[in-house]
C-alpha cells in the first residue's frame, strides 16, 4: 500500500492522478454545475451535488488515511468528488448570491428561460429529476450511516486509547505513592533509631548529672549549715533539707521550689517536699503545687510524686497506669508497693501480699550494678527504702510461691455420707463450692457468729456431699476481707483414698484407745474395738503378748465402704488371754504400706 505522511498522499502520485484525472474530472463536473443550474427552478441540484460530493471526497480522503482502501485507485474518485463538490458549490454560491431562482445561465441566455417554461419537456424531465432527487436523497443517507459507522469506530479507538492512557498514568501514579511511602518509612525509622540514640545517650548524661549533685550534696551535708547564696541545685536541696530540720518551713519550701526548677530527675528531693507541702497545705494543696510542677517540667520523679497526692483507687490507677508507660522506672515499684503495704491497708489479704512482694522485689532488681543510685541525690534515703524493701519481702516470705497458700479440704466420712471441711489460708467473707469442671457453685453459707478479723458473719467453712459421690474435681472459690473473689482452686477427691486417709489419721491420732484390757469388767478379754471401726485403713494388725516379737495378727474384716464403721455382726471384737499377760504390743500396717510405731499397752 502507498505510504501516507502526516501530510497526506505523496506529491508524485497526486500529481500522476490530477494528469489522468483532472481533464475529464473538471469537464464532467462543468456539466453537471451547468445542468443543475438549469433544473434549478425544480429543486437546488447544485446545493445537493455539491454536498454528496463533499461527502464522499470526506469518506474517501478517510478510507485512504486509514488505509482501508488503495490510494492509486482511491485516488481519482477523490479528485472527481472533489472536482464535482467545488463546481457545484461554486454554482449554488453564485445562484444565492444573484438570487437567481430560476438559474444562472436562465437569466443570461432567453433561450434556457423559454426552454424551462415549455412544459411538455420540463414534465419529463421533472419526473426523473424526481426520481433522480430521491436516489440522491437514499445515497446521502446511505453515506451518513457510513460516516457515522466510521465516525464510531473512531470515537471507539479513540476512548480505548485514552483508557489506556489514564490506566498507564494510574500505575505510574500508585509507583510513585509506593515509592514515596517506602521512602518516609526509611525516614521514619533513621528517625526513630536517632531518637534512641539520642535518649540512650541523655539518660547517661542525666545519670551523670545526678551523680555530681549527689556528690555535691553530700559534701554540703558533711559541711553543715545552710548555703548564703546558692546556685546549684544540690547547694538548693541542702539548703532545703537545713531550714526543714530547723523549723524554717517557709525558706524549706522555697529551696524547694527552687531546686525543682532545674526539673532534675531524682525522686527522694520530690517525696520530701510533698511531705513538707501536705503538712502544710494538705494533700489538695501538696496536689495543687505538683499538678503545677508536673506540667511545666519533663522529669518523671516530678509526675510520678504529683500521682501520689490523689486519693485511693485514683492514686493506685494513676500509678498504674505511670508504670505501664515507663516500666523501667524503679521508684514507681517502691511506691506501688506502698499501696498494698500493711502500714497502708492495716489489714492484708493474700492478694495485697503478693502484690506488695512483686513490687518490692521489681524495685530491689535493679539494685545490681548501682542501677538504682541515678534516682536519688541523698544516699541515705535510698538505703532507707532499700532496708524497707527488704525487710517487708522477709515478712512475706515465700508469699509468690504458687504452690503455697491455696485451700485444702478435709473429707470425713460418717455413715450419711461426707462432711467437708474447707481450710483457707487468709480470712473470708464467703465461700463457696462445686463439683465438676462446670455448672453453677453453691455457697455454703454462715454460722451464727461474726469473724473477729472481718466484724461480718463468719462464713461456714463446711459442706456435705452423699455417700454415693463418686471421684472427680471440687472447685473451691472466696471473696476475702475486700470483697475480691479468690480462686476458683480445683482439689481432686477420691472416696476410698479419703476414707482410708481419714481412717489412718484418727487412729494414729487416738492409738490409746486400739487396745482395752478387761474393759467393763470383763476380765480376761482384750477389746480393739477401735481398731475394727476403722479398718478401711488398715491391711494387718501384728501383736505380741508380753513382748515385742510381733508374732501373732488380728485378722479384721473387710471394709464395707457403704457403711464402714459398723462391726459385722458374727464378728467378736476381743480375744481371751490368761491372768498372767501382763503387757501386750501392737504394730499396724496401713492400706498405704505404712506402719505405726510399736505400741505397747500395759494391763492394770
Amino acid at each position: 500500500m502507498t505510504n501516507i505522511g502526516a501530510g497526506g498522499v505523496a506529491p508524485s502520485l497526486i500529481k500522476a492522478s490530477l494528469s489522468r484525472t483532472g481533464k475529464w474530472a473538471g469537464s464532467v463536473a462543468f456539466i453537471g454545475g451547468a445542468a443543475s443550474d438549469i433544473l434549478n427552478p425544480l429543486a437546488p441540484f447544485a446545493a445537493y451535488i455539491a454536498l454528496v460530493a463533499s461527502i464522499a471526497a470526506a469518506i474517501i480522503a478517510i478510507a485512504i488515511v486509514l488505509r482501508l482502501v488503495l490510494a492509486t485507485k482511491a485516488l481519482p474518485a477523490l479528485i472527481f468528488a472533489t472536482t464535482a463538490a467545488a463546481v457545484a458549490g461554486g454554482v449554488y454560491g453564485l445562484q444565492q448570491q444573484t438570487n437567481a431562482q430560476n438559474g444562472v445561465i436562465a437569466g443570461l441566455v432567453p433561450a434556457i428561460a423559454g426552454l424551462q417554461q415549455s412544459m411538455g419537456i420540463v414534465s419529463v424531465k421533472v419526473a426523473k429529476i424526481e426520481q433522480t432527487v430521491t436516489e440522491t436523497q437514499k445515497t446521502v443517507e446511505e453515506v451518513k450511516q457510513s460516516t457515522d459507522t466510521v465516525v464510531k469506530k473512531t470515537d471507539e479507538i479513540a476512548s480505548a486509547q485514552q483508557q489506556q492512557t489514564q490506566q498507564t498514568a494510574q500505575v505510574q501514579k500508585t509507583t510513585e505513592e509506593v515509592k514515596k511511602q517506602t521512602e518516609t518509612l526509611a525516614a521514619g525509622q533513621a528517625q526513630q533509631q536517632a531518637q534512641t540514640e539520642k535518649l540512650q545517650a541523655t539518660t547517661q548524661q542525666i545519670a551523670a548529672s545526678i551523680d555530681t549533685i549527689a556528690k555535691g550534696f553530700a559534701a554540703l551535708a558533711a559541711q553543715g549549715g545552710a548555703i548564703a547564696e546558692p546556685k546549684r541545685p544540690d547547694e538548693f536541696y541542702h539548703n532545703a533539707r537545713v531550714y526543714e530540720l530547723s523549723g524554717d518551713m517557709l525558706n524549706a519550701r522555697r529551696s524547694y521550689l527552687a531546686f525543682a526548677g532545674f526539673d532534675v530527675d531524682a525522686i527522694d528531693p520530690y517525696t520530701r517536699f510533698a511531705t513538707l507541702l501536705r503538712v502544710q497545705d494538705g494533700k489538695a494543696g501538696a496536689r495543687e503545687v505538683f499538678g503545677a510542677l508536673a506540667d511545666k517540667g519533663k522529669a518523671l520523679s516530678i509526675k510520678l510524686v504529683h500521682i501520689q497526692q490523689f486519693d485511693d483507687a485514683q492514686r493506685l490507677d494513676k500509678l498504674n497506669a505511670f508504670i505501664a508507660a515507663h516500666a523501667d522506672f524503679a521508684p514507681a515499684y517502691f511506691l506501688l508497693a506502698q499501696e498494698f503495704s500493711e502500714d497502708r491497708l492495716g489489714a492484708q489479704t493474700l492478694a495485697d501480699k503478693r502484690n506488695e512482694a512483686k513490687a518490692l522485689t521489681r524495685f530491689t532488681a535493679q539494685e545490681k550494678d548501682g542501677g538504682l543510685l541515678k534516682y536519688f541525690v541523698d544516699q541515705t534515703q535510698l538505703a532507707d527504702w532499700l532496708d524497707r524493701s527488704r525487710s517487708r519481702l522477709a515478712a512475706l516470705g515465700d508469699v509468690l510461691d504458687p504452690a503455697r497458700f491455696v485451700p485444702s479440704l478435709t473429707p470425713m466420712r460418717s455413715n450419711q455420707g461426707w462432711s467437708m471441711t474447707i481450710s483457707l489460708p487468709e480470712p473470708a467473707t464467703a465461700i463457696s463450692w462445686r463439683m465438676g469442671d462446670s455448672g453453677p457453685f453453691t455457697d455454703t453459707g454462715f454460722l451464727a457468729l461474726n469473724d473477729q478479723t472481718t466484724g461480718k458473719p463468719m462464713p461456714n467453712p463446711s459442706f456435705e456431699m452423699p455417700d454415693s459421690t463418686v471421684a472427680g474435681t471440687i472447685a473451691i472459690k472466696y471473696l476475702d476481707i475486700r470483697g475480691r473473689e479468690t480462686g476458683p482452686f480445683d482439689i481432686r477427691f477420691d472416696p476410698e483414698t479419703a476414707l482410708q486417709q481419714g481412717n489412718k489419721q484418727i487412729l494414729d491420732q487416738f492409738w490409746t484407745s486400739w487396745i482395752a484390757f478387761d474393759a467393763s469388767g470383763n476380765h480376761g478379754l482384750v477389746y480393739f474395738t477401735q481398731m475394727l471401726s476403722y479398718r478401711c485403713a488398715i491391711k494387718q494388725v501384728h501383736y505380741s503378748l508380753d513382748g515385742a516379737a510381733l508374732d501373732k495378727e488380728i485378722k479384721m474384716p473387710p471394709c464395707d465402704k457403704k457403711d464402714p464403721y459398723a462391726i459385722p455382726y458374727e464378728y467378736q471384737p476381743y480375744f481371751k488371754v490368761a491372768d498372767s499377760v501382763k503387757s501386750m504390743s501392737v504394730q499396724v500396717t496401713y492400706t498405704d504400706d505404712t506402719k505405726s510405731p510399736v505400741r505397747e499397752y500395759k494391763r492394770q
